[in-house]
């Protein structure tokens, strides 16, 4: 009897131990951000970046006046704003937090959008950095963090899974799925299953659905990083992989690059077809998806026949779709600002889960966090296994190399040049 009567007391104990535990967790959950100034405090935070408007931005400031009332936020864009940036901070009227780039480091005249750059690993800021995606937080080399992310981006296609349900088919996860899937939507009179931009080489769908790829042959390859920075021509055999994929896949029949022609921009114009209800897939990065909300009600297609759709990865390869993850805006605090102490609160006021991922919902970007569930739009991303997520910057491809990619991708998807003549051309594209 004693015994038993132990063994009940101790699954008893267990039992509180574990529920106090689950309340305290809770408790910190609910707690969320505490102020850590007098909330009477007032000043003028200006916040500055290229947007035209930023009212996901501004809808932080008003949950940020929640706790400090008197504290005037404002955004301000600044025309021509990686040019004007350095020019402005050094100005008398700087911003207290400006938007930054991670493609700004080490070229000179971008230096001082660096250099006026807070460095936010001190732990005195309590800032949440580990909310974010460790591979999109880019440290200087000698250990700085001059910005952190507050949106990230990827390319991927949208999907209109209606259409999908409707005919039976399941979203493609591996080239070999993405080719069938086409020639099936094909046979069920489906002109163009997969559609994308191509009236120009800077956001054109080669490079789209192709840069994953490249990433992936050449990321645990040093060497070959090395080279392709250096614009060495001989660089140009690692893009070899990647652009007979290109030809492959418009040799498959994937896609019709007369009507994808027709479609005049990567942003209003990509989203306005895809609304028309009869692609299955477009072939687009995270920053036209960004916009697809607002535009629903500009289609008159989507008004008279709604249907669902959703954000995936392209799959090029039998392996599995690879998740580009890249920084997309990135803010950093002015260490010159008269009222730094109020700037860095209100970044350890944005620096969580919960307000990166309210305003990435609102703004219609992917969120920089850790966990992308929430959001139904870019949740596939989220189930890409740790060995198919990539970012260029963690293992250090540089613009001027992706630049030559692009490039080259483009002449040899629209016929321009032979696989071979673009290999060779490596490092003379125009930069």
């Amino acid at each position: 009897m004693k015994k038993t009567m132990c063994m009940i007391l101790a699954m008893l104990m267990v039992l509180v131990l574990a529920a106090c535990g689950a309340a305290q967790q809770e408790a910190v959950a609910e707690e969320g951000f505490k102020p850590s100034m007098d909330t009477s405090l007032s000043c003028h935070i200006k916040v500055a970046g290229g947007y035209d408007n930023f009212e996901a931005l501004e809808a932080e400031f008003d949950r940020f006046n929640e706790y400090y009332p008197n504290v005037e936020l404002m955004f301000t864009k600044i025309d021509d704003y990686n040019n004007m940036i350095g020019t402005v901070l050094n100005g008398n009227d700087a911003p207290d937090i400006y938007v930054n780039y991670s493609w700004m480091y080490g070229r000179e005249q971008y230096q001082s959008s660096i250099d006026h750059a807070e460095d936010l690993t001190d732990p005195a800021l309590g800032l949440d950095l580990n909310c974010i995606r460790s591979n999109i937080i880019l440290n200087t080399d000698d250990g700085k963090l001059p910005m952190v992310p507050v949106f990230s981006n990827t390319y991927g296609m949208l999907v209109n899974t209606s259409l999908f349900e409707k005919e039976g088919l399941k979203v493609p996860t591996t080239y070999q799925e993405l080719v069938t899937v086409c020639d099936a939507f094909h046979k069920k009179g489906y002109e163009n299953p997969l559609m994308g931009f191509t009236n120009a080489e800077t956001t054109s769908l080669f490079i789209l659905m192709i840069y994953p790829y490249f990433c992936q042959t050449v990321a645990s390859d040093a060497e070959a990083v090395k080279k392709l920075n250096a614009l060495d021509p001989q660089a140009g055999s690692y893009m070899r992989p990647s652009l007979e994929k290109v030809v492959q896949f418009l040799n498959d029949g994937c896609v019709n690059l007369d009507e994808c022609d027709k479609i005049e921009n990567n942003y209003d114009a990509v989203i306005l077809r895809f609304f028309e209800g009869d692609v299955p897939m477009m072939i687009c990065s995270g920053d036209t998806v960004s916009g697809t909300k607002k535009r629903e009600n500009r289609s008159e297609a989507f008004i008279a026949n709604p249907f669902n759709y959703t954000f995936v990865p392209v799959p090029m390869s039998d392996e599995g779709a690879n998740f580009l993850d890249m920084p997309n805006l990135q803010f950093s605090v002015n260490k010159d600002s008269a009222n730094l102490d109020m700037a860095n609160e209100f970044m350890r006021f944005l620096i969580t889960s919960t307000e990166l991922n309210e305003m990435a919902q609102n703004k219609g970007l992917m969120s920089p966090t850790k966990d992308l569930s929430f959001n139904s739009m870019y949740a596939a991303f989220g189930t890409v296994s740790e060995s198919n997520i990539l970012s260029p910057e963690e293992f250090g491809l540089m613009d001027d190399a992706v630049k030559q990619l692009r490039q080259a991708v483009y002449a040899v998807g629209t016929g321009e040049m032979t696989i071979d003549e673009a290999v060779a051309h490596y490092g003379a594209f125009e930069q």
